[in-house]
């Protein structure tokens, strides 16, 4: 934001200071960043009309007529409680029944690892086809650091979009490399991994059994990295304050 601001003189000093909540009426940083804010209201409205979930739609009209300003920070009247405690419900159901929803995480998780064997591969001197971009972030270890000294890393980062990724999952598929060939052609025919779900962590044996059931599969030493590329568990959101669910595919 500050390079963009930069290039326009600083046209942008405002809406930078709104953003970061410097500026000096903090109930905009509140409409641009808070738990009731604008974006909150728009993607929920958004997603639950194209997924047709009818049930996370937040009531963001009543919502933003009751909206007033109090002492220079937002504020609610009295009777908008039940329209606050829909859009939270709603908000919930939404990340239940679509944003975490199985088959969602399945595609998202095998993605990332279908990127990362192709980095360990390209970082070992094997032969990844993509596109330039692609390929300089496959082959380097960049740190946000190297964003902030170099340019041409941000401008080579912003080129990216899901051409870049899925081009480069369709030329996977056919790659000799059998593990990265495998999760490139599951995810173009949507053959995804299966999740087990549960609210303690997996026992250290059973993820050792299911990385010797695919080092059997793949011909593949069970130490080696690839299977690990093919087997994951972590936690992937709070249901309580004090319960986790945690994923294994």
């Amino acid at each position: 934001m500050q390079r963009l601001n930069a290039e326009h003189n600083g046209a942008l000093d405002k809406a930078i200071a709104i953003f970061q909540g410097s500026y000096a009426r903090p109930f905009f940083h509140q409409l641009v960043s808070s738990q009731l804010d604008m974006d909150r209201l728009d993607y929920l409205n958004r997603d639950s009309f194209y997924t047709g979930v009818q049930e996370g739609r937040p009531g963001a009209d009543r919502l933003i007529k009751m909206l007033t300003v109090v002492d220079e920070r937002l504020a609610l009247e009295e009777k908008a409680i039940y329209s606050v405690e829909n859009f939270l419900v709603s908000r919930r159901l939404m990340y239940w029944q679509v944003y975490l929803h199985k088959t969602v995480t399945s595609a998202e998780q095998m993605i990332i690892r279908i990127v990362q064997r192709a980095r360990d591969l390209v970082r070992t001197g094997h032969d990844v086809p993509a596109s330039a971009d692609l390929h300089f972030f496959l082959a380097s270890a960049v740190t946000i650091l190297d964003f902030e000294k170099d340019d041409t890393i941000l401008q080579r980062f912003v080129q990216l979009d899901d051409h870049d990724i899925w081009g480069a999952v369709k030329m996977w598929a056919s790659h000799p490399d059998r593990v990265l060939s495998y999760m490139s052609r599951s995810l173009l025919d949507r053959r995804l991994f299966k999740i087990i779900l549960q609210t303690e962590p997996f026992e250290e044996e059973m993820k050792a059994g299911v990385v010797e059931l695919i080092a059997e599969h793949f011909n593949l030493p069970p130490a080696r990295p690839a299977c690990s590329c093919l087997l994951a568990a972590s936690v992937i959101m709070p249901t309580t304050p004090t319960a986790r669910i945690r994923l294994m595919f």
